[in-house]
């Protein structure tokens, strides 16, 4: 259960927190985003606080714009009618259409899409481009269904969703379970029901029709971007050391990927039932394989690379933080990294943190690395370059263009190392000193109530 132990000295932001909690109580990982954001703003919010309270922004923050539900029938592949959730936050759209990726889990619920979109609006900001703050996706499990069956139910789930969407309006991508052939199938029935071909609708479509080069990419190197100028500015380089990723998908392949090609070590990776080690370094050809090609197991690595060794999850930790490193990156899902895992981190000497996830260390954990001078890249800001890119991929449908990989791939470094001069920046400003998690809440928090005061109380 969430508890709010936050003590403010703004009677305000004290008050927000109190009726936040008081009309959220179930929906925990809402709660627990808002109050990471909120404990870190107080002096911002300390410099105007009556013009905050009277224009009751904080509250118009915290409270989406709009929450669509709705019903997603399909037929499996034994002929048997099968029903899901559907969902879509729009957070806030006070910098642009509303932006954020679709997930196709068993564990979403109103409280996880809440999270997302909420901690959307600030990533979004930290880009510099212009694009609002907003989440969706679905209780369905893509695992083990036919692609016939991810077809049905992908076309069922859009003819509700596209009422609700549009390039100028609301633009959805991919996450957890939302991937290529989805986003394709997702577009396919956007186009037939609306008879236009609207390319910015959707983003982390395929090549072939107005997709993005570096996409795929583009979370994985984004972080490692970020991580290099974080270490840099505290005279460390990412050469040599020795990395663990938890998770094996899109974000951890590719932040796997670029971390080789900076000359660190990733020594282990996992998925949600265990972990491999390779005190070589990991082969990534084979986990692609694995993963990309075949969609098989992180315990298949050992029919490629027999020296390795595999560790099942049989306790509160996941194996993959047993493993000594110095760059520990959490690619994986939201609050995988507890108290206890953290202590044990820095017990094994680990000296950064960066969150390839969405909130995949919990507030307990983060306060604690912040303690113990782990530097901490918070996945507002480290994992932004997955939605940078997809706001790359709409100014390339908007003008008709297709830009080269090198192009967008030096377009997302300078977003990145942008995104962490502003977390810098505003860390210094209010005194935070190495705690990028309050300097990327600040920076972000800033634009969006700047644009929101602009609007008026809408």
């Amino acid at each position: 259960m969430f508890t709010c132990q936050t003590e403010t000295k703004s009677s305000y932001l004290s008050g927000v927190l109190a009726n936040l909690k008081a009309k959220n109580s179930f929906e925990p990982e809402f709660l627990q985003a808002a109050e990471e954001v909120l404990s870190t703003i107080e002096p911002v919010i300390l410099k105007n606080e009556q013009e905050y309270k009277d224009s009751a922004l904080l509250e118009r923050l915290l409270e989406p714009e709009r929450i669509i539900s709705f019903r997603v029938p399909w037929v499996d592949d034994n002929g048997k009618v099968q029903v899901n959730r559907g969902y879509r936050v729009q957070f806030n759209g006070a910098i642009g259409p509303y932006k954020g990726g679709l997930r196709f889990h068993p564990t979403v619920n109103q409280s996880i899409m809440k999270f997302l979109g909420f901690e959307q609006i600030f990533k979004n900001a930290l880009t510099g481009l212009p694009i609002g703050g907003g989440k969706g996706g679905s209780d369905f499990d893509p695992k083990g269904k036919s692609d016939l069956e991810i077809m049905k139910f992908c076309q069922s789930f859009m003819t509700e969703l596209q009422k609700h969407i549009g390039q100028d309006t609301d633009v959805p991508a991919g996450d957890i379970g939302v991937g290529g052939r989805e986003i394709g199938y997702l577009f396919g029935q956007y186009r037939k029901i609306r008879n236009v071909y609207e390319a910015g609708v959707l983003t982390g479509k395929g090549l072939e029709y107005g997709g993005s080069l570096t996409r795929k990419e583009a979370t994985g190197y984004g972080l490692m971007y970020f991580m290099r100028e974080m270490l840099k500015a505290n005279n460390i380089e990412i050469a040599n050391k020795t990395v663990i990723i938890s998770g094996s998908g899109n974000v951890a392949i590719y932040a796997c990927e670029k971390a080789q090609q900076m000359g660190a070590k990733v020594v282990a990776m996992s998925d949600s039932s265990g972990c491999i080690y390779d005190k070589d370094g990991i082969k990534l050809d084979y986990i692609k394989e694995i993963k990309e090609v075949i969609r098989g197991r992180i315990k298949e690595y050992l029919n490629y690379v027999p020296s390795s060794l595999y560790s099942e999850n049989n306790s509160s930790i996941p194996a993959v933080y047993n493993i000594v490193a110095d760059i520990i990156l959490p690619c994986a899902t939201q609050n995988d990294i507890n108290l206890e895992t953290a202590k044990l981190l820095v017990n094994n000497g680990a000296i950064a943190v960066g969150e390839g996830a969405n909130m995949p260390c919990d507030n307990d954990a983060v306060k604690y690395f912040l303690e113990n001078n782990v530097l901490l890249a918070p996945g507002k800001a480290a994992n932004a370059g997955g939605v940078a890119t997809s706001a790359l991929e709409m100014s390339q449908n908007s003008m008709r263009q297709f830009w080269s990989f090198e192009e967008v791939d030096n377009k997302l470094e300078n977003i990145m190392v942008n995104i962490f001069n502003q977390c810098q920046n505003a860390s210094n400003e209010y005194g935070y000193k190495n705690n990028y998690v309050a300097g990327a809440n600040i920076a972000a928090f800033t634009k969006v109530s700047n644009a929101m005061k602009a609007q008026g109380i809408i």
